[in-house]
C-alpha cells in the first residue's frame, strides 16, 4: 500500500531525516565543486561517437543500394544496428541528460538544456515539463505523477480497477514498440482532454508542437533518407523503422525497470504536505530502483541504472553517478534505508509480473509490496497543473516557464 509518511516508514526521527538531507547536500556540493575538464570531455566524446555512428549508418544504407545482394545484406544489417544504437545513445545518455541541465555549467550553447532538441517524437519543451518538473517533483505520488502507467497502464494497487485493464499485457507491448509516440502525447494529457478539463488554447498549442515535431521525424526517417537510397528505398525505410523500434523498446525497458520493480514504492498526497527537502530526498530513494551491469550498459541506458542517484541529483553529470552511488548506498546502509537494486533481467521480470497482476482486480491477486497500514483508492486520471500543490523548485528550473 502507498506510503503516507516516509519518516515513519523508515523508522527515522525528524532529526535523522534532516541529517540525511544534509549529508546528501554535501555529496551534491562535492560533485558540483569538482566538475571540470574531464566531465566536459566525457559528454563531448559521447556526442561525437553518437554522431559518427549515425553518419556511418546513414551512409552505409545509401552506399549499399547498388551492391550485390550478398554484400548489401550484411552492410544494411550493420547500418541498421548502428543507427539503432546511435538513436539509443542520443535519447538516453545525451538528450535526456542534457535537457536535465546536467551540462549547463559548461555554458556551451550547443549542449544546453535550453537549446537541445532530441531525436524523438516529443518536443523538448513538453518533455521538460512532464518529466523534469512533474515526474521529478512528484515522483510516484498517486494522482500527481503522470508517469505511473503513462495513462495507459494500471501500475499501483491503489489505482481503481476497470475492466479495460484486462488488456494490459497487450497495451504494454504496444507501448514498448511505440514508446516515442506514447511519450510524445504524454504532456498533452489525453485523460484531461476526454474529461473536458484541458485548456483549449494550451491543447491547441501543444498539438501544433507535436504535429510539427512528429512530421519532421517521419519525413527524416521515412521519406528523406529512403529517397537517398534510390531503388532500395524500401530497405532503408525498413532499416529506419527497425532502428526506431530498437530505441523505443530499450527506452521503455530502462524507464520501467527504474520505477516499477519490487522495492520501488508509491506515496499518497499526504506525503507532500509540508515536505522538506530532506523528505523529498528520501522519497526519491524509496520510489526508484537501480540495476546492475557493465559501464557500457550504463552508458547505453543513459546512466539510469543509477536511477536512485539520478532522482536525487537529476542535474549532476551522469558520468559521476557511479561514484555518487557508492556514497549514497553507504548512507542508506548507515540509516537502514532500503536501496533497491538487482540485475536488469530480474527487475524487468518483476515489472512484467506487476503489469499482469494489476490487470486483474485486487481481490484476485496478492500484494507484493510491504504493508504500510494505509489503504486508499485513487480514480483513473491525473490532476491538472493548477490542482497540483505548489512546490519549491528543488534542484533547478524544472517548470515550463523556466525552460
Amino acid at each position: 500500500m502507498a506510503i503516507a509518511d516516509v519518516k515513519e516508514y523508515c523508522h527515522l526521527t525528524p532529526e535523522e531525516v534532516e541529517q540525511i538531507g544534509a549529508e546528501l547536500d554535501a555529496i551534491r556540493a562535492e560533485i558540483e565543486e569538482s566538475r571540470g575538464d574531464q566531465d566536459a570531455a566525457y559528454i563531448n566524446r559521447v556526442i561525437t561517437t553518437q554522431r559518427w555512428m549515425a553518419a556511418a549508418a546513414r551512409i552505409g544504407m545509401i552506399v549499399s543500394s547498388p551492391m550485390d545482394k550478398k554484400v548489401r545484406g550484411p552492410v544494411l544489417a550493420a547500418s541498421t544496428i548502428s543507427l539503432g544504437l546511435a538513436k539509443i545513445l542520443e535519447n538516453m545518455e545525451i538528450g535526456h541528460n542534457v535537457m536535465h541541465g546536467q551540462w549547463d555549467w559548461m555554458n556551451d550553447p550547443e549542449i544546453h538544456s535550453s537549446t537541445w532538441e532530441w531525436d524523438t517524437g516529443q518536443p523538448a519543451e513538453q518533455w521538460k515539463h512532464s518529466h523534469n518538473y512533474i515526474h521529478h517533483q512528484f515522483t510516484n505520488v498517486l494522482g500527481y505523477d503522470n508517469d505511473i502507467g503513462y495513462g495507459v497502464l494500471r501500475m499501483a494497487r491503489e489505482q481503481k480497477w476497470h475492466p479495460v485493464n484486462l488488456g494490459q499485457p497487450l497495451y504494454n507491448a504496444l507501448l514498448a514498440g511505440l514508446f516515442q509516440w506514447g511519450v510524445a502525447l504524454h504532456d498533452l494529457d489525453l485523460e484531461a482532454i476526454r474529461k473536458g478539463k484541458k485548456d483549449p488554447k494550451e491543447m491547441k498549442r501543444q498539438l501544433k508542437q507535436i504535429a510539427k515535431k512528429g512530421r519532421n521525424q517521419i519525413l527524416k526517417d521515412y521519406v528523406l533518407y529512403p529517397a537517398l537510397s534510390g531503388k532500395q528505398w524500401k530497405s532503408t525505410l525498413k532499416a529506419n523503422a527497425t532502428a526506431n523500434f530498437m530505441r523505443n523498446v530499450w527506452s521503455y525497458l530502462i524507464i520501467f525497470c527504474g520505477h516499477f520493480p519490487d522495492g520501488a514504492l508509491h506515496f499518497t498526497e499526504d506525503e507532500l504536505e509540508d515536505e522538506t527537502r530532506a523528505e523529498w530526498y528520501l522519497r526519491q530513494v524509496l520510489g526508484t530502483a537501480n540495476f546492475e551491469g557493465s559501464r557500457l550498459l550504463h552508458v547505453m541506458s543513459g546512466s539510469l541504472g543509477y536511477q536512485i542517484e539520478h532522482h536525487l541529483f537529476p542535474d549532476l553529470p551522469s558520468n559521476r553517478y557511479p561514484e555518487i552511488a557508492v556514497k549514497v548506498r553507504a548512507l542508506c546502509d548507515k540509516y537502514d534505508i532500503p536501496y533497491t537494486t538487482g540485475p536488469l533481467h530480474q527487475q524487468y521480470g518483476q515489472v512484467l509480473r506487476v503489469i499482469h497482476k494489476l490487470s486483474l482486480p485486487n481481490k484476485m491477486t496478492s500484494d507484493d509490496k510491504p504493508p504500510t497500514g494505509v489503504d486508499i483508492t485513487v480514480e483513473h486520471g491525473r490532476r491538472k497543473a493548477e490542482e497540483r500543490q505548489q512546490r519549491r523548485l528543488e534542484l533547478g528550473g524544472w517548470s515550463r516557464s523556466a525552460s
